[in-house]
């Protein structure tokens, strides 16, 4: 591979204004179909398998009118101080807020007047109007939105004080600013990094045109593909993150190829063909990653998954052809005069060792330290993560001076916590003898369980469905509301021995729940899938088996220490108030598994790219303990940077208003941090240090089965070495190059 990498790095690089000239064109063509294409709606969100979706999809058959899995709100209402809103003013205007909802969108299914439903407080202060949609909170418009916002403003005028609650106001959160301070912090580091602003600037351009392909093409493809609108927010997370990376050590390599004295275009050839071959397999290990979100089978999910695979690809044909091309544009720029003083200091037989040198010397001499010191201190912040308990934030999340907030504390304080995420029981009695009979026990052993209040049946124009609402006494989070769905699923069981009828719990809140328990039993086969593929990968790149082994244990020490340290911010409250976080509660269910996609991705790129240059020097001839030494020389700045960048993007999330995308960006940006300066520059030199010889080894059976992919460039090596005394010298080495 390395050969066919180094022939590529030297044939982008001579041909670099065709290569430059079809990526542009590609982006052009990408941009000009995100621009024409249809816009993207909401890919639908469904959970196959759970009872939730059952229930729904049954609902969806008996009775479409209903809806069921379509946007709601609440238009809550809580009178002046003294006052009712059953007083004859208030009510008139509450009433004539109904009307206006009922004519202010063609989206709307229903309505309910609260003095109708009983939507009233028993002390009359407070009322709410219920309005479902028929479609889901991303598919409505913005005049659906606008419509109700308005309904809200016009009651205000009365005195009384009005905030809407439900989802019909979510929206997707504009990650705009976040991105915009990742890439400014990004190139700050990367003109520390290198010195130069041409150096510097490259990775950035070349991510960006990578990230504008790959998101242009979801955007072109999204709606023959039911993508949704949020499938590219993924793909632009990860596609920047890598193609930040992959460009960074291509252009790294080329400039210590070039401190080395080669030419411009054999330095960008050796560039591609070593580091270019950690690209690729960090690369695979990425793709691997996100194609694994299949395991899930929730369609939303496996096609973010794919999306950003896609990008990642992207992100490594641009590494491999691309950089190379703009590096022959950059000549010497690339290289700063810093850079080039700092180069011929370091052939200096005087020369100082570098930071990256002396911390490896240092693991070197206390080994065992290291790694009782790096184990355990993330051993002690994983403690929390055994406490973790997995749900999706409701709008007591939500930050206290929202409209959705405010209306959950209203209805909390007017009718209790339970009112915010009311259950939908369906009773299918079709196959029941006495239908009414049997939706009548349901209710009976629902009011035996104990909730807040059951509203009794509603049946279906052909009577084989009814609908049971129940609100339950706690919030919609919280460990006791999960408590009573389980009690009804138990209860629903024996109705259905006795009578036929079946019981099936739905909703929001049982949707919420149903997701989580997915995703939790989707956690282990995942990982399994995830590390077992890329264990092999690595035994294939790496040519050991205790060095993927130690790969992919650090991996998970990290992951469980990032989730301990979520787990004490977001769950229990640790610190809350510097991250913003308002109101503790359950951690979102597909954290985890988000989590562990993108972390192991950029974990085993770190580990490629920073152990490679060790197997590769140790390769060549140097002793194992010289080898660490030799890659944290040339490796530790370009990963240390790599991953300052990656934290600085994630961090830039934290400052978003929503719970969820709060909590993606730190889990994202601490786990990048433990896993890059405790697993990879600690751990992982020290346990190499531990095991010497014993780090490379592999079973001659094994050996010979494996197939040789070059990735430390020794066969590369044996090609562009040119035998004492052969014909030609140097220009004999310059013939064998171009081959």
């Amino acid at each position: 591979m390395a050969t066919f990498l180094y022939k590529l790095g030297r044939l982008t690089f001579r041909r670099r204004r065709f290569v430059a000239l079809i990526w542009v064109a590609l982006l052009a063509v990408a941009g000009i179909g995100a621009a024409t294409a249809p816009a993207a709606t909401s890919s639908s969100f469904s959970i196959p398998g759970t009872e939730a979706q059952r229930a729904f999809d049954l609902l969806e058959q008996r009775n479409p009118g209903t809806s069921a899995d379509g946007a709601t709100a609440r238009v809550v209402f809580k009178a002046p101080e003294g006052e009712k809103v059953t007083d004859p003013a208030n009510k008139s205007e509450i009433t004539g807020i109904v009307k206006e909802l009922q004519s202010g969108s063609k989206q709307i299914a229903s309505v309910a007047d609260p003095f109708e439903a009983q939507a009233v407080s028993e002390n009359g202060s407070t009322a709410y109007i219920s309005v479902s949609y028929q479609v889901s909170s991303m598919e409505l418009t913005d005049a659906s939105r606008d419509s109700l916002e308005d309904a809200g403003k016009d009651a205000q005028k009365s005195g009384m004080k009005v905030e809407i609650g439900g989802d019909a106001l979510q929206v997707m959160p504009h990650t705009g600013t976040a991105e915009i301070i990742g890439v400014v912090i990004a190139a700050i580091v990367l003109v520390i990094t290198f010195g130069s602003l041409v150096a510097a600037g490259l990775p950035l351009v070349t991510a960006l045109v990578g990230v504008g392909i790959g998101v242009s093409t979801i955007t072109a493809l999204a709606s023959v593909l039911d993508l949704g609108s949020t499938t590219s927010i993924l793909a632009m997370m990860i596609g920047l993150a890598v193609g930040i990376d992959y460009a960074l050590f291509i252009v790294s390599r080329y400039r210590a190829e070039l401190a080395e004295g080669r030419e411009r275009e054999e330095a960008a050839g050796r560039a591609v063909g070593t580091a270019g071959s950690a690209v690729v397999f960090a690369g695979l290990t990425v793709v691997i990653a996100l194609v694994g979100l299949a395991v899930v089978n929730i369609p939303m999910l496996t096609k973010m998954g794919f999306a950003a695979a896609g990008t990642v690809a992207i992100a490594v044909l641009i590494a491999l052809t691309l950089v190379p091309a703009a590096l022959g544009f950059a000549g010497k720029r690339v290289m700063g005069r810093k850079a080039r003083k700092a180069a011929e200091a370091e052939k200096s037989p005087e020369a100082k060792p570098n930071m990256g040198t002396r911390w490896a010397r240092f693991v070197l001499r206390k080994p065992v330290w290291v790694v009782l010191v790096g184990v355990l201190g993330l051993g002690i912040i994983a403690v929390p993560a055994a406490s973790l308990e997995m749900g999706l934030p409701d709008d007591g999340a939500q930050p206290k001076s929202t409209t959705q907030r405010q209306a959950y504390d209203m209805l909390s304080d007017g009718f209790g916590p339970g009112f915010n995420g009311p259950l939908l029981v369906v009773v299918d009695t079709k196959n029941s003898s006495d239908g009414k009979a049997a939706a009548d026990r349901v209710s009976e052993e629902i009011e035996a369980i104990g909730v807040g209040a059951v509203i009794p049946p509603a049946f279906n124009k052909a009577g084989d469905t009814a609908t049971i609402t129940v609100i339950p006494k706690d919030r919609p989070s919280s460990h006791a509301t999960e408590e009573v769905v389980h009690s009804i699923r138990d209860a629903g069981a024996d109705v259905k021995s006795d009578t036929g009828a079946e019981v099936l719990v739905t909703g929001a809140t049982a949707m919420n729940i149903d997701f989580s328990q997915k995703m939790n039993d989707a956690l282990l086969p995942y990982l399994a899938l995830v590390v077992g593929l890329a264990f092999l990968l690595l035994m294939l790149v790496f040519r050991s088996i205790l060095v993927p082994l130690k790969a992919a244990l650090g991996f998970l020490l990290s992951v469980v220490a990032a989730l301990g340290a979520v787990v004490a911010v977001f769950q229990w409250g640790w610190l809350g108030s510097l991250f913003g976080v308002e109101q503790t509660g359950p951690i979102m269910s597909m954290m985890p598994i988000f989590m562990v996609g993108v972390v192991f991705g950029l974990a085993m790129d770190y580990e490629v790219f920073l152990v490679t240059r060790m197997r590769e020097a140790y390769v060549h001839g140097e002793s194992p303990g010289q080898a660490i030494v030799t890659g944290f020389k040339h490796g530790a700045r370009v990963v240390t940077a790599a991953a300052v960048i990656m934290m600085a993007v994630f961090s830039g999330f934290i400052g978003s208003s929503e719970q969820m995308i709060k909590m993606i960006g730190f889990s994202l940006a601490i786990a990048v941090f433990f896993d890059a300066f405790v697993v990879r520059m600690a751990i992982v030199p020290a346990v190499l240090a531990l095991l010497g010889k014993k780090a490379w080894w592999l079973p001659r059976w094994l050996d010979r089965a494996l197939p040789n992919v070059d990735v430390e460039g020794e066969k590369l090596q044996k090609q562009l070495t040119v035998e004492p005394g052969a014909e030609g010298g140097e220009s004999g080495e310059r013939e064998l190059v171009r081959i």
